[in-house]
């Protein structure tokens, strides 16, 4: 029996797979996108090429840590893949069915080596290796050689790869011409020069080969032949190629019989790069697939049926999850390096603190050693900014990595529900805390269920409604200030304020005398209570009363709001508020009752000094008029029914927060001032306490809380009518 690897190694897998399966759901998600519009089902090669290697990588490491169905799994999916480049399979539907298949069932594979689960994905893995590796049936053979139309030399055919001279036919086969592009490079700069000179002469059309050439005059320069296909002129290409490069059309003519095939040295391809077909584990390879004439699939090849999957484990919710299993961050060395910059000047402040001590002790003027103990301290606050600055962008991860994964659930549920969608997302490159996006997905996930299940329209219900057959679902992100704002849309349905009170009234969370007295908006913020829901019947996705309140919870536990914006038969918007970050932040300390508190001062926008003569109350709220506008007010003590007695000030400290659009004025005793905090999870038995974020140390060895602002908002603002009514009502 193989031995277990250390926990380290099996993380440092577990990372690394995880990496190489969101690559694949990537990279499939461009080709397929690439193939359509092409209109031809043509894929890109370069992107191919990188599927092709990331399972091959898979390939290696998973038989590497003994993970053999995952391993077999990945040869499989490497196999066709190879086939596809070949030219010996189509890319159409049913294969990105399968490749679909493959990278959902490569990560419940890796989501059960995370935690340590016996595998129960063991013969879904071995039936969808059979199906990748099915033959699709051949077709009509194709017409003749085109390289038997070109005068090319024997010796340079004979170096080319097996890839290289497919892609090279493959292109001369739809009519492209023929160049070759001489070039001499700098031996200090010839890669990123190469690499420039490539990427240009790919907006004209495909680079097939890369060798390097043996003419070159000058001993500090190294010179190249590229092999290039394309349907541009020639004075096209040499305008890219640039005024030193020489490029000749080869010109169209019988050629002498082909030499040998000569292969590539040991791990090197034409390519560039290591061979991508390099072996890298001890895994036998199957034998490669006959050469299969290159043809279109048919129009109406039947899609491979839906192979079972293993069901969800005991971690996994029945809806499934888009949480990566892996908790690692890929960083910058630059960031890594300037962290080490400041540990190494963190050093010289703990040496010249230390001898500051040692000259206390001996006794040295008191007035110029605290002169000097105060510089260092300031400097010592510098470098502690520093530092939590640069560990707080090592934290950082772009929420594109959760974009990317529900681009894939959404093409996948469309095809199943058979409605036509088009999924849009912006604004990838935002960046948040890698735990805050993490709690992120899942919410995301049922928010664009919810539009796919019932708010988008069946095409034919669009189309008599004078609405684009494909419906609209778009995703975004934005930073606004200390806080980041996520829009999830569509412009399907909207919802039915009316039959969300009837609902209401039917299940008994509200009375009719209630629901009638109640704001639109209040009503609407009924659909975020427990068990509420206006399907009217149960889906695979959704319907059963469960989401709504999860999406809601799980974004007042990551200290942000979610707000509601609908309009019947025109679409719904919801816009989610988040903190950058939840570990270290600036926070108002204040007190009410004797009690201190934390405030997260991202979300404080001013603070006033009120007269109690200026609050009046409206429907049992105190609230206070600000700049013409209307300020709801909460007493900090009272929200947390804490007793003490309130000091009698002629005036009262007011602390005006804010997230997304709404405003409050939390009323406190007194302000401390503020101070960097470290937040700490206040553990199960205290984590559900409404309005309270965490806890934190201020330094002198006394805890305090530190606020939810988002929650306190909720309960206030916008809940309190809702609670209350479906309070009574229980």
């Amino acid at each position: 029996m193989a031995e277990r690897p250390s926990e380290k190694a099996l993380s440092e897998f577990i990372s690394e797979a995880q990496e190489n399966i969101e690559a694949l759901d990537r990279d499939f998600l461009r080709l397929e996108d690439a193939c359509k519009s092409s209109g031809s089902g043509e894929a890109d090669p370069d992107i191919l090429n990188a599927v092709f290697r990331a399972a091959h990588t898979l390939k290696g490491v998973s038989a590497m840590f003994g993970v053999e169905r995952m391993a077999r799994l990945a040869h499989a999916l490497e196999d066709l893949l190879d086939a596809v480049r070949m030219g010996r399979r189509p890319l159409d539907l049913a294969t990105f069915k399968l490749l679909n298949q493959a990278t959902e069932l490569l990560g419940r594979c890796i989501a059960e080596e995370a935690a340590g689960r016996p595998p129960v994905t063991g013969d879904a893995a071995e039936q969808l290796a059979q199906a990748l590796r099915a033959k699709p049936a051949p077709a009509s053979e194709a017409g003749g050689d085109p390289l038997q139309a070109y005068a090319l030399d024997p010796a340079l055919l004979s170096v080319l790869t097996e890839y290289e001279e497919h892609r090279l036919r493959h292109n001369l086969g739809k009519g492209a011409r023929l160049f070759r592009v001489k070039v001499g490079f700098d031996l200090a700069s010839f890669d990123t020069a190469l690499d420039a000179l490539k990427a240009g002469l790919k907006e004209l059309g495909e680079v097939v080969s890369t060798l390097p050439s043996s003419d070159a005059s000058d001993p500090n320069a190294i010179a190249f032949d590229l092999l290039f296909c394309s349907g541009s002129t020639r004075d096209a290409v040499k305008a890219v190629a640039g005024p030193a490069a020489v490029v000749d059309e080869v010109p169209r003519g019988q050629r002498a019989p082909s030499a040998p095939r000569a292969a590539p040295p040991p791990g090197l391809s034409p390519l560039g790069g290591s061979a991508p077909d390099a072996p890298a584990s001890a895994i036998p390879l199957a034998p490669p697939p006959a050469n299969l004439p290159i043809s279109p699939a048919p129009a109406e090849a039947p899609l491979p049926p839906d192979l079972p999957l293993a069901g969800p484990g005991p971690a996994e919710p029945e809806t499934g999850s888009l949480r990566s299993v892996s908790q690692a961050v890929r960083v910058d060395i630059h960031k890594l390096d300037r962290l080490m910059n400041v540990v190494g000047e963190l050093v010289l402040v703990k040496t010249s603190l230390l001898q500051l001590a040692e000259r206390m002790r001996g006794g040295e003027d008191q007035a110029a050693l605290a002169a000097e103990l105060h510089r260092e301290s300031r400097s010592l606050e510098r470098k502690l900014n520093d530092l939590q600055t640069g560990i707080l962008e090592v934290r950082m991860v772009p929420l594109g990595q959760v974009f990317d994964k529900l681009s894939r659930m959404v093409r996948k549920l469309t095809r199943d529900l058979g409605k036509e969608i088009e999924f849009t997302t912006q604004g990838g490159d935002t960046e948040l805390d890698k735990l805050i996006v993490e709690d992120l997905s899942d919410p995301l996930m049922h928010l664009i269920r919810n539009s796919l299940d019932h708010a988008i329209e069946p095409p034919e219900v669009r189309r008599q409604r004078g609405k684009p057959r494909a419906g609209l679902i778009s995703l975004g992100a934005s930073q606004k200030g200390s806080h980041v704002q996520i829009v999830v849309e569509d412009d399907g349905n909207g919802i039915d304020d009316a039959r969300i009170r009837e609902v209401a009234v039917k299940r008994g969370l509200v009375t009719q005398e209630q629901v009638a007295q109640m704001s639109r908006r209040e009503v609407m913020n009924l659909i975020f209570v427990p068990g509420f829901s206006t399907a009217k019947q149960v889906t695979s996705l959704s319907g059963r009363g469960v989401g709504m309140d999860v999406v809601k919870n799980n974004i007042a536990n990551l200290s942000g709001i979610i707000d509601l914006h609908t309009e019947l038969g025109k679409g719904t918007r919801f816009e989610i508020t988040l903190p950058v970050t939840l570990a270290i932040i600036r926070a108002l300390v204040v007190s009410a009752a004797q009690r201190t508190y934390a405030v997260p001062l991202s979300s404080v926008l001013e603070i006033l000094t009120v007269d109690p003569a200026e609050l009046r109350t409206i429907e049992t709220r105190e609230v206070i008029t600000l700049r013409g506008a209307t300020l709801p007010l909460v007493r900090l003590a009272r929200f947390f029914g804490t007793r003490g007695e309130e000091p009698r000030q002629k005036s009262m400290q007011v602390v005006v927060v804010g997230l997304a659009q709404e405003r409050l004025g939390i009323a406190v005793d007194e302000l401390t001032g503020q101070q960097d905090v470290v937040v700490k999870p206040l553990g199960r038995a205290l984590g559900t306490i409404r309005g309270i974020a965490g806890a934190t140390d201020l330094g002198n060895r006394r805890t305090v809380l530190v606020l939810d602002v988002g929650a306190i908002i909720e309960e206030v603002v916008r809940g309190e009518g809702v609670l209350e009514a479906v309070g009574q009502a229980g």
